[in-house]
């Protein structure tokens, strides 16, 4: 089979990578705007693997680089969600406008089936409630949110009225080797800077689930092989929850550091859009047969210590 990854040199897209690419041909469309060429050198000079270095903005670019594809996985999106409060189109650029293009190539081209990395933010600010996938109304709270939302309605639009199939996950936090962001990677950059004190968002409470990406990979992958509906949405996380706190006080252990003064920017949010709880319901998910082999400690502390294993090896 012939897949087309857009972001792939990013996290999620460059991990695929290897689960794909024994048995089938892999094209990666990015714009390096956070993907990283070291994710990907392995594979450049693989005859099944072809890079192209473009942007989802560039709709004949892209048309043309679509063609005689047979699936798509769409990963590329804005990694950073706080940047929206200084750049409010970012996310409708990266996110909206780039899903349509990728639609309308895909349209063009008679390609044919999609899966997309959507996530929580679709249902906004809803505290403890656990929310199933046809939770609603969906009232995102952040461009990031909203973006997510918007990309999930054209997708299912170009589904129904062009014969497409699709497959969007809600995911929870990803983390693990190869992630350019997030609270885990924030705290080791933090502390690199300054061993003795730690600037934490919010207050430290902030609860949700953080899913490997290995156990990502595992779902994408077993949910396109055990569903067939024209459009499938799940849910996929751990079923349990950690704070920031706990996962400061994680890298701190990991980082082999000592009297770490945590300081808090203060109030429940880490920033403008942000959800400081997110429970999922899974239900759906199990239903399906497939559940996480790592739960949300065990995730972080695995990510931590590949993220600083690549870090030591960077160094050497």
């Amino acid at each position: 089979m012939k897949y087309f990854i857009t972001g792939g040199a990013g996290f999620i897209g460059s991990t695929m990578i290897e689960r794909l690419i024994h048995e089938n041909e892999i094209t990666v469309f990015d714009n390096f705007c956070s993907g990283q060429m070291s994710y990907i050198e392995q594979y450049m000079n693989n005859p099944k693997f072809k890079l192209i270095k473009g942007d989802l903005l560039d709709l004949p670019t892209l048309k043309q680089a679509i063609k005689g594809h047979d699936f798509v996985f769409h990963f590329a999106a804005n990694p950073d969600i706080a940047k929206a409060m200084y750049e409010t189109d970012l996310d409708l650029r990266l996110g909206v406008i780039a899903t349509y293009n990728v639609l309308e190539s895909m349209r063009l081209n008679n390609v044919n089936k999609i899966a997309y990395s959507s996530g929580s933010g679709v249902y906004g600010d809803v505290g403890t409630t656990e929310t199933p996938e046809n939770f609603g109304p969906l009232l995102p709270t952040s461009m990031y949110g909203a973006s997510k939302l918007g990309a999930e309605g054209l997708i299912s639009a170009f589904c129904h009225m062009f014969d497409m199939q699709s497959w969007m996950y809600r995911f929870a936090n990803v983390i693990g080797r190869n992630q350019t962001h997030g609270v885990g990677y924030d705290f080791i950059r933090k502390l690199r800077e300054n061993p003795k004190k730690l600037l934490i968002l919010g207050d430290g409470t902030q609860s949700k689930s953080y899913i490997h990406i290995n156990d990502v990979l595992d779902a994408m992958l077993f949910i396109i092989k055990n569903t067939n509906e024209k459009v499938n949405i799940y849910n996929v996380a751990t079923g349990d929850y950690i704070t920031v706190n706990e996962i400061a006080n994680i890298v701190v252990e990991k980082m082999g550091l000592h009297d770490v003064k945590f300081e808090y920017t203060g109030g429940k949010k880490g920033w403008k859009g942000d959800v400081p709880v997110v429970r999922f319901n899974l239900e759906k998910i199990y239903k399906l047969g497939w559940k996480v082999k790592y739960s949300s400690e065990q995730a972080v502390r695995k990510s931590i210590d590949e993220m600083l294993s690549i870090e030591t090896s960077c160094t050497k």
